[in-house]
């Protein structure tokens, strides 16, 4: 795998902030056995809270797709997903809050990067969420996002923005594609993991890797068209369904999520916007466009975003034919969009000198951009933020390549 894209694409959470930006010393020093646990064993993390009038409820959906042989390990049968569904709900007091991940798949996440010894795996599977499991869904219906991770990454990854939306007035539904994440716990207490990353890492030449992302991409879109069969069809799967307006769509996605996400737009016509937040388009943009649909990029400064080392995204700006915004935020790296800045910051890692974006900021930034996007685009609601820099935001910039 050559450097470029495995900075993008290699497996990383929490160990992104520490190696690339701690002291040579301490990068060092995790080469070395490492030291049992220390005050980390004792911190309590937890999500920041969502910004919006509704409280939020969730539930976790397990998916097999029955006309689909899982791509990665075809012994395995049928295409299986796990969905995170947050959404509108009314109060409900005595609710437990939703967890945020197993403790396995903390585990396998921080041991992907080597950092299984030094922060504990129940400390990261514990971090506190402001969604209440199965609370009874508010009365309305609701625009659907459909949320896809990072390659390598677990949809939990994703769960502060997928619990501001559904406080803003959105269901959401975040997506673990089977084998594409360090681990992803199954009913039965199956664990599957990244076998994806092992066909990347496997690939011969930057050709053949970019066959295999592009193979993603492609994938997630059939899987992201599947989750919106279920959800919206004849017979849902999901219990509060009804509360779904299945005319208004989107798909977004962080890293090779965005570029899912452009690629479910290219497959079906049902999606509605789509949001891409720091991915390469695997999957080219084409000439006739996405069927002159809203877009959004949203990345990190120009020169250090996938897009922008390989040119895709400059290629992709120039097809999207329908409104569209690239907007670049000064100070971020490719993980601020992500939930890895709330949780690195309280545990006291070190800040990457090449995003020293705060925490505070990284999940304002992105959970306004992305939900006034989906407002004016899915709501019909004007958006001054979208029309130009504004004094409140100055870390973001209207990118005209």
């Amino acid at each position: 795998m050559t450097t470029r894209l495995r900075s993008r694409t290699a497996v990383a959470f929490l160990s992104a902030a520490l190696l690339l930006s701690a002291p040579a010393a301490t990068a060092q020093a995790l080469t070395r056995p490492a030291p049992a646990p220390s005050a980390s064993a004792a911190v309590t993390l937890e999500l920041p809270r969502p910004t919006g009038p509704y409280a939020v409820g969730a539930e976790v959906l397990h998916l097999t797709d029955h006309a689909r042989t899982d791509p990665w390990v075809p012994e395995a049968g049928d295409r299986e997903l796990m969905v995170s569904v947050h959404y509108p709900a009314r109060a409900a007091g005595g609710r437990a809050a939703a967890p945020y991940m197993s403790v396995e798949e903390a585990r396998l996440m921080l041991a992907g990067r080597g950092l299984d010894g030094v922060v504990p795996a129940s400390v990261v599977s514990s971090t506190s969420t402001h969604a209440l499991t199965g609370a009874p869904a508010a009365r309305g219906r609701f625009p659907l996002v459909l949320l896809s991770p990072g390659f390598g990454m677990p949809r939990a990854t994703l769960t502060s923005l997928a619990e501001d939306l559904a406080s803003r007035g959105y269901v959401v539904a975040s997506v673990d594609h089977a084998y594409e994440s360090t681990g992803t716990t199954f009913p039965g207490g199956r664990v599957l993991t990244c076998a994806a990353c092992d066909a990347a890492e496997a690939a011969p030449d930057e050709e053949a890797e970019r066959e295999v992302l592009r193979t993603v991409s492609t994938g997630r879109a059939a899987d992201l068209s599947f989750v919106l069969d279920r959800l919206t069809g004849t017979h849902p799967v999901w219990k509060s369904a009804r509360m779904i307006d299945r005319h208004r769509v989107a798909a977004a996605g962080h890293s090779i999520g965005g570029s899912a996400a452009a690629s479910a737009m290219l497959a079906d016509p049902r999606f509605d916007a789509g949001v891409d937040m720091d991915g390469t388009f695997f999957e080219p943009v084409p000439r006739s466009g996405i069927g002159n649909r809203p877009f959004l990029m949203l990345g990190t400064d120009a020169g250090h975003h996938p897009g922008s080392l390989d040119g895709s995204w400059d290629e992709g700006w120039r097809h999207l034919d329908g409104w569209k915004r690239w907007l670049t935020v000064k100070g971020s790296g490719h993980f601020t969009f992500t939930d890895n800045p709330e949780l690195a910051e309280q545990l006291g890692l070190p800040v990457d000198p090449e995003a020293p974006l705060s925490a505070g900021r990284s999940t304002r930034i992105t959970r306004d951009y992305v939900a006034a996007f989906l407002d004016r685009h899915l709501r019909d609601r004007p958006q001054p933020l979208l029309d130009g820099p504004t004094p409140g935001n100055p870390e973001v910039v209207f990118q005209q390549p």
